[in-house]
């Protein structure tokens, strides 16, 4: 009996790690999935686009002619847009994550709120483009400036921000704000000299995906009636503009081939200015990062 109850086990265990080597092969199966398609889009864009990067390129401004196109109206209209996203949403996302967590009452009304801000980070973004057509660029008269496109923006990822920063607030121990008030400081002083610094960390790793988004995102300039081509540059965030992912499209959309040659550039373009800006919040991540 007992020769039979070591053979069941033994059966067991084998099966076990038989489905266990299944699903780590899957799992590999899915990454290498993964990282030969990332592989093949950027050894496509950069062996396209490589041969149109130059100076030239980085100072022209767009073209009918492939060879006289230029990125340089779409990238300042880029760092515009992105300069609006990133205050507005990164304030408006933290103030919201910080009541919730730390000064609302938690009762069917706020978690009703919570649950809708939640659901809010799967609308599509074409939902979020008209939104911002109808409030930003007709009711408040903003048309195709910077603001709107920007409020516009800022409205599509504030629930990923929000659902981040409430994660990482609600991650700090209740040690650490239990022994600030016991040295006599205020919720306001523990909020920002407690909770804040042991949860930007994790507000910032949110923070880099939505803004990551942001950054790539077409739908909503297009219902906004953002241009393609701009000839010229905003000075404010009231004057209209153009993105380089507007500028990349209207590349793709064109017949000639020569065009979409000068859109992988843009493309190379607009990945390094992605990589910069979360290089940058990786840094501030980084640096303020703490183990509790």
């Amino acid at each position: 009996m007992k020769y039979i109850n070591q053979e069941n086990v033994l059966k067991k265990m084998s099966s076990r790690l038989m489905v266990n080597s299944i699903f780590k092969g899957l799992f590999l199966l899915a990454t290498l999935f993964g990282l030969v398609v990332l592989s093949v889009l950027l050894y496509r864009v950069f062996t396209q686009g490589i041969g149109y990067l130059d100076l030239q390129f980085l100072q022209n401004v767009g073209s009918r002619f492939p060879e006289k196109a230029g990125i340089y109206a779409a990238f300042m209209g880029t760092i515009w847009l992105m300069f609006v996203v990133v205050i507005v949403s990164f304030i408006l996302a933290v103030g919201t994550a910080i009541y919730l967590e730390e000064y609302a009452k938690q009762n069917k009304i706020n978690k009703f709120i919570k649950v809708n801000i939640s659901n809010l980070a799967g609308v599509p973004s074409v939902v979020f483009g008209l939104l911002g057509l109808t409030i930003f660029a007709r009711a408040f008269a903003l048309g195709q400036s910077v603001l709107a496109a920007g409020l516009t923006m800022s409205l599509l990822i504030l629930p990923v921000i929000i659902v981040a920063a409430q994660e990482a607030i609600r991650s700090v121990p209740r040690e650490l704000r239990d022994a600030s008030y016991g040295m006599g400081a205020t919720k306001w002083q523990t909020i920002t000299r407690v909770v804040l610094p042991a949860a930007i960390p994790g507000i910032l790793t949110g923070s880099i995906l939505a803004f990551s988004r942001a950054i790539g995102e077409t739908a909503p300039l297009v219902v906004i009636g953002v241009p393609t081509i701009l000839l010229f540059t905003p000075g404010s965030i009231l004057d209209t503009f153009t993105a380089l992912p507007m500028q990349i499209y209207d590349w793709t959309r064109r017949p000639q081939a020569d065009f979409h040659d000068v859109a992988a550039a843009g493309i190379i373009i607009l990945l390094g200015l992605l990589l910069i800006m979360n290089s940058i919040a990786v840094l501030i991540r980084n640096k303020f990062q703490k183990r509790y």
